[in-house]
């Protein structure tokens, strides 16, 4: 079969060839760091799949190809830091490419849909892989983040028209924050524990009290490190949407959910919320004549 391929058909095989054995490797890695026997018992299975697919490939080229030792770092360093969920399913969307690839070679060589066949089912398993304890706790995260974004955003915007200080700005938000984290944190452990289930509510509640400190710790720092207001206040904002951005990124990653929709919405929200505080913060300045 090797020798009726094409030269771009087997370009394409040998670089299938080595991304399969970059995953073998990836899985079998992170099957003998995890602590959790269900989950290592499925990462064995689906690094001995991905050796299983590179054997087809090698039996079409007849090559011994090497791994990509940067994907292989990359993805490992991604599921320690963003947790195991989120490498794999990142992972994954790389394999919803080599499924259509599969697909479209199949026609030609038949032994590409095993292939196909097992990359399906890979997906099914990852779903149901990963008992995270964080991902329990997502809730309680996203609540604390926007809720932090939101609120500080439209504060710090007010209180920048109102104040004119940036050094004034920030310490004021820094102290509005700090407070407003502390009862967001009461609340969503009187909620969960209120609501039962499986989820710890002084777990849940330290979630949303962080989230909510390290929101009002980036968007207060423009205004006690810059000396000009509106500077910081731009910058602020702009450090909101990318906080907004990467937090939506994770979510729509690991949980499955459309990325785009999510983000533009909370984003509106936030920065709209922010203009309308701005322009009261105008207002106050004007009606009662503050001149600080």
């Amino acid at each position: 079969m090797a020798e009726t391929l094409t030269e771009d058909l087997r370009r394409k095989i040998i670089d299938a060839q080595r991304d399969e054995l970059t995953e073998h490797i990836v899985y079998d890695k992170l099957a003998k760091s995890t602590k959790d026997e269900n989950n290592g018992r499925t990462l064995r299975q689906l690094s001995e799949d991905e050796l299983g697919h590179y054997n087809i490939w090698k039996g079409l080229t007849n090559l011994e190809v090497k791994q990509k030792s940067f994907k292989v770092w990359r993805y490992l360093l991604i599921s320690k830091l963003f947790g195991l969920t989120f490498g794999l399913k990142l992972m994954e969307r790389r394999e919803e490419g080599a499924q259509e690839f599969c697909k479209r070679i199949s026609e030609h060589v038949p032994e590409a849909l095993v292939v196909c066949e097992n990359e399906a089912r890979h997906e099914k398993q990852l779903l149901e892989l990963v008992s995270e304890e964080r991902l329990k706790y997502v809730s309680s995260m996203v609540l604390g983040l926007n809720d932090a974004l939101v609120e500080l955003t439209g504060a710090l915007a007010g209180f920048t028209f109102a104040l004119q200080n940036p050094q004034l700005v920030g310490v004021t938000g820094l102290i509005t924050g700090i407070a407003a984290s502390l009862s967001m944190g009461t609340s969503e452990y009187l909620s969960t524990k209120s609501e039962g289930g499986d989820k710890s509510p002084r777990k849940a509640s330290m979630y949303t009290t962080l989230a909510y400190i390290m929101v009002v710790s980036a968007l207060v720092a423009p205004f006690l490190v810059l000396q000009n207001v509106y500077l910081s206040l731009v910058v602020s904002l702009i450090s909101a949407v990318l906080i907004l951005f990467v937090f939506t990124f994770y979510i729509s990653v690991a949980k499955g959910l459309p990325f785009r929709r999510r983000f533009l919405e909370t984003a509106s929200i936030s920065l709209g919320v922010a203009m309308v505080s701005f322009v009261i913060g105008l207002l106050v300045r004007v009606l009662f004549g503050v001149e600080v």
